[in-house]
Parts: structure tokens; C-alpha cells; sequence
């Protein structure tokens, strides 16, 4: 969810949420200042720790149009950076998609849309909302109000129930089928200056239930290129269908919760965007 006509990130106010509002070629661009202040060593590893949270980045210690390529095919970007006055080197930087569920951090999760957010559940589910953890649910609920119900499918989407009520308020939706029945999770961004409330609406047809930075070693050497992510370990419950009653009708509710001029020569093209 950039926002558009915000002041230009610079070095002195990148921190480890805004670094996810930059491209490739800010990266190229703020370090250009970290080169020229006299303060370079320190902020070097700062810049470092900052933009690795959001970037992978690697040197090419190989240049060659060949080896360029290769970066090139994986969608990096690939320019000439100054180290010093006489020494210049080659980076390639790419931002690190977010795919997975566990790839979610509360520094990014006010960059994503609700889309992309439907998007990363859908990729990652099993069992429905309550299969992820606690701790995951927390950092979505920080960024997004987050409801969720489960009801027979021919029953969700009648005129006046809850489903028809959140779309028509401009909530994206989820749907996992459930067997005749379907989990429905409903996602809309909260504006990043929202504190954390606790909030319950009621559907016709629900019986209401509540459910209820760190920060890097300083590290002076450019970072390798980390190109797997963690693994979801989630169980997928079986779901029983016969469990499931006129009685057992549920809707669930949670609320937790850096101008610079730098001439690099991009070799890549145009930045990349979510």
C-alpha cells in the first residue's frame, strides 16, 4: 500500500519500515550519500543492516556480461557503486518478494495491499485462519482488520449477511471451502496511525466466539544473497464435516494490535513494484 507524495527517503531518515517503500535504484542512490559523508564507516554498517531487512544484496565479484546476465535474469539490478575514490565495484539488489505468511514482518506489513495479503494467505493456508500462529496473526492484525466466519455455502452470501456487509465496506475476502461449508476471512489496511482495538460485530446467522526488531548484528561485510525462506511447519487439521451443526456456527473477530543524486548505471530497466 505505497502511499504516493512522500518527502524522499533519505540516509538520515531510512529506518527498517520506510527501506520497504524503496526500489532497487533508491538503494544505488542513498548510498551514494553514505560514500560522501564523513561518518562513512558508521554508517556504512547501518545502511547495511537497514537495507538487507528489505534487499538482497551481493557484490559481483565476477564482472562479466555473462555472469551480469544471470543476476539479470533473476531480476536483479546491477550498477557500479563507489566504495571509495579509488575503488568502484558492482551490486546487484533486488527487494525480497513476499510469498509466505512467515515472509510477513511488522516493519513490512503496512507495504502490502489486501490484495497481496489475500494473495500470501491463499498461497500458504491449511487448515483456515486459526492454522497460523499466533505470533504470525499478530503482525497481519497490526496492519489489517482481520474477521473471519464459517458457515454453510449456501447461507454466506445471502442478502444483508455479514459477507454482504464487509465487501460492500471494502473488505477483501478469502474463501476456504469446508466441505457444504466455507471459511470466509475478510482483510482491509488500517491506517498505519490506528492504535489497536478490540472490536465485535454480529451476523444473523453466527453464534459470536472471541478468539482471542530486531534488530541485526552490525556487520561490515556486504550480505550474501539468501534466496530461501522458512518453512511453514502448520499442521492441516482434517476438518469434520459432521461436527459441524446449526449449533456450531461461528464468526471470530481480532484486532491486535528515507535529495540524494547518484549517476548509476542501472543495467536492468525499470524498478519493480509489488
Amino acid at each position: 500500500m505505497a502511499v504516493n507524495n512522500k518527502k524522499a527517503i533519505t540516509l538520515k531518515t531510512l529506518n527498517k519500515s520506510n527501506v520497504w517503500d524503496l526500489q532497487e535504484n533508491d538503494v544505488f542512490r542513498i548510498w551514494e550519500s553514505v560514500v560522501k559523508d564523513a561518518d562513512a564507516k558508521e554508517n556504512t554498517r547501518r545502511f547495511l543492516d537497514i537495507v538487507k531487512t528489505a534487499f538482497e544484496l551481493e557484490e559481483v565479484k565476477v564482472d562479466k556480461p555473462e555472469v551480469i546476465k544471470k543476476y539479470q535474469a533473476r531480476d536483479f539490478k546491477v550498477a557500479q557503486v563507489r566504495v571509495d575514490d579509488d575503488l568502484k565495484i558492482k551490486w546487484a539488489v533486488k527487494k525480497k518478494p513476499i510469498l509466505r505468511i512467515t515472509d510477513l514482518t511488522y516493519e513490512n506489513i503496512h507495504h502490502i495491499s489486501a490484495v497481496k495479503l489475500i494473495e500470501v494467505l491463499e498461497r500458504n493456508f491449511g487448515g483456515g485462519w486459526e492454522s497460523i500462529s499466533q505470533s504470525i496473526r499478530d503482525i497481519i492484525e497490526s496492519g489489517f482488520d482481520i474477521s473471519t466466519t464459517t458457515l454453510p455455502q449456501d447461507r454466506l452470501k445471502k442478502k444483508g449477511s455479514m459477507y454482504d456487509k464487509k465487501i460492500a465496506d471494502g473488505f477483501e475476502v478469502l474463501e476456504i471451502p469446508k466441505g457444504t461449508w466455507v471459511e470466509a476471512i475478510f482483510a482491509k489496511e488500517k491506517p498505519e496511525a490506528e492504535k489497536p482495538h478490540f472490536k465485535i460485530e454480529e451476523d444473523d446467522d453466527d453464534e459470536l466466539m472471541n478468539n482471542s526488531y530486531d534488530d541485526d548484528e552490525n556487520d561490515e561485510e556486504l550480505p550474501e544473497i539468501d534466496d530461501h525462506y522458512n518453512e511453514l511447519d502448520e499442521d492441516e487439521d482434517e476438518y469434520d464435516e459432521d461436527k459441524l451443526t446449526e449449533e456450531s456456527y461461528r464468526t471470530t473477530f481480532d484486532a491486535d494490535p528515507e535529495d540524494l543524486g547518484l549517476d548509476v548505471a542501472d543495467e536492468s530497466g525499470d524498478d519493480d513494484e509489488y
